[in-house]
């Protein structure tokens, strides 16, 4: 069976203390859950599980949770999964696969995530009558001891074995700055974005771009580690932020009446040097176009998640990736990378780009690995 995205939608971004600073993760899920019960009524009606990406939250089955609290039936299940920063893709491939399968007809899929909500963590004593000072920590391992570097560190490896420089890594920060306010200024970004209302205010714009940031700016920011080329400039931001996709078998879909969407190809996850995380796509790409008897040139549009600048063009180089179709409206860097919801958003970046045929969404994941998911512009009227 072929699994088709018929409709996809994501709040706006929030920074890590900023407008979304007092919601849940199952607040911020609860406007798009609403949204899709309004427009989607029928579809809903059908649905066979709630599969979301969360990363850093409380636990407990935030996908139950949040569809619980948005007033779904309570005959509906929900899981939650946790590939790191690719759970959002996982939780979107995973919904795909499952129509795919036969197991179901009606799926909804995204990601969440509360940078600002997250709980400390606490390491537990190896004594059951500890002394000793909590020891607290900002996440789990990924890999093991001496093989499990910070972000920062991954990133900066990154662009010393791939000779990525400081200044393309700054040039490619203010491109995606200002590719993201004209995707703003030119009214895409209201295709993805559902405003949602926070203390009498409506939320419609990603909190983290910034219009003004320029080269010379970009270049005063100190490198976030001694002698490096990683500043807060050509990284991400922590952000808080919800996805949600409605995904269906095309039978499904041409019967409920939808016209157009994109259809789920194939996906591919592999694994790298947990020290260089960030080039994970390589191997990801390729195998996932070799694959399908396809080229690069194939390709229409490639959104790749910006979590450094340094990854990003290190992998865009090893695979020749073409400026043009290379993250065309912008990416995380102006907009933020809230974890657990990226992947997904990703997806739906490309579910709104009306002008592609064939589509690619790829990311580096913590723990060293990669993955790429394709995706094909599907029409009711050219469906066989």
């Amino acid at each position: 069976m072929e699994a088709i995205i018929v409709a996809a939608k994501r709040t706006a971004f929030g920074k890590y203390g900023g407008v979304f600073k007092h919601l849940e993760p199952e607040m911020l899920l609860k406007p798009l859950f609403e949204y899709f019960k309004e427009e989607h009524t029928d579809a809903l009606q059908n649905m066979q599980e709630v599969v979301l990406g969360n990363v850093i939250g409380n636990g407990g089955n935030i996908a139950r949770k949040s569809l619980l609290e948005a007033s779904l039936p309570q005959s509906i299940p929900g899981v939650t999964i946790d590939r790191q920063c690719g759970s959002g893709l996982e939780a979107v491939t995973y919904a795909c696969r499952m129509v795919q399968a036969g197991a179901g007809d009606v799926y909804i899929a995204g990601g969440v995530e509360s940078t600002s909500r997250a709980p400390w963590k606490m390491k537990r004593p190896q004594s059951l009558y500890p002394s000793d000072t909590p020891e607290f920590f900002e996440r789990a391992p990924f890999a093991p001891e001496g093989e499990d570097p910070s972000m920062i560190e991954a990133a900066e490896n990154v662009a010393q074995v791939y000779h990525v420089t400081r200044e393309e890594q700054d040039e490619y920060a203010y491109f995606s700055h200002q590719k993201t306010f004209n995707a703003l200024n030119n009214g895409f970004l209201s295709r993805e974005i559902l405003p949602i209302k926070v203390r009498n205010e409506w939320i419609s714009n990603d909190e983290s771009v910034k219009p003004r940031l320029n080269l010379n700016t970009l270049s005063r920011f100190k490198p976030l580690i001694k002698e490096g080329t990683v500043t807060v400039g050509n990284s991400c931001m922590k952000n808080d932020g919800a996805v949600l996709l409605l995904v269906m078998s095309k039978e499904k879909a041409i019967s409920l009446g939808y016209q157009t969407g994109i259809t789920f190809v194939d996906s591919v996850v592999k694994g790298v040097d947990p020290n260089i995380l960030g080039v994970g796509p390589v191997p990801a790409v390729s195998q996932l176009l070799n694959k399908n008897k396809m080229t690069i040139e194939d390709i229409d549009a490639i959104e790749f998640n910006e979590a450094f600048s340094s990854q990003v063009l290190a992998s865009k180089k090893q695979l020749n990736m073409p400026d043009e179709k290379f993250n065309k409206y912008g990416g995380a860097i102006a907009i933020g990378h809230p974890y657990g919801a990226s992947g997904a958003q990703l997806v739906t970046r490309l579910f709104h780009m009306e002008e592609i045929n064939n589509g690619i969404v790829t990311m580096g994941i913590g723990g060293g690995m990669g993955h790429a998911a394709l995706f094909r512009r599907w029409h009711r009227d050219k469906a066989h």
